[in-house]
């Protein structure tokens, strides 16, 4: 165990003691993390070239816009490591290469969620509002993509 300089052995363990279940919880999920991160590497074989993750993700935009009445100004796919989209304040969308491994539903739960902040910028409750009268539970959606976090690192 390292020690805080300044800080003496005791004072940490009593410490340590005190926020045991925090830390039992916190070692929980990184193992969790682990794992899964460990089960998206062995899968990536079967990962399909970028071109064709590419070509897939923008026509997967663009089905979406075009059914649900949104418009954006352009598209990038990227590998990127901690996000799975973002929308510019210009419409522009981006989207992580990534979100071609998970299942159908997500992602185009991740694409709605971008579309939508073509309209509304933050994540206010109108946001929230808006993105359910899409895609119904909001809260399930993100329930299930906490799993795939791993696929971020």
């Amino acid at each position: 165990m390292a020690v805080p300089r300044g800080v003496s052995f005791k004072t940490a363990e009593s410490f340590a003691r005190l926020k045991k279940d925090w830390i039992v919880k916190q070692l929980r999920q990184a193992a969790r993390l682990e794992a899964a991160h460990a089960a998206f590497q062995r899968e990536s074989g079967s990962l399909m070239t970028p071109p064709e993750a590419r070509k897939l993700l923008t026509d997967r935009l663009e089905q979406l816009a075009a059914r649900h009445g949104f418009t954006y100004q352009r598209v990038y796919v990227r590998r990127q490591k901690t996000r799975w989209g973002s929308c510019s304040v210009r419409n522009n969308i981006s989207l992580n290469i990534n979100l071609v491994r998970l299942p159908a539903d997500l992602m185009d739960y991740i694409i709605l969620h971008e579309l939508v902040h073509t309209r509304i910028k933050d994540h206010s409750p109108r946001f929230w509002a808006a993105l359910e009268k899409i895609v119904g539970s909001v809260k399930a959606f993100n329930v299930r993509m906490e799993q795939y976090t791993a696929m971020l690192l």
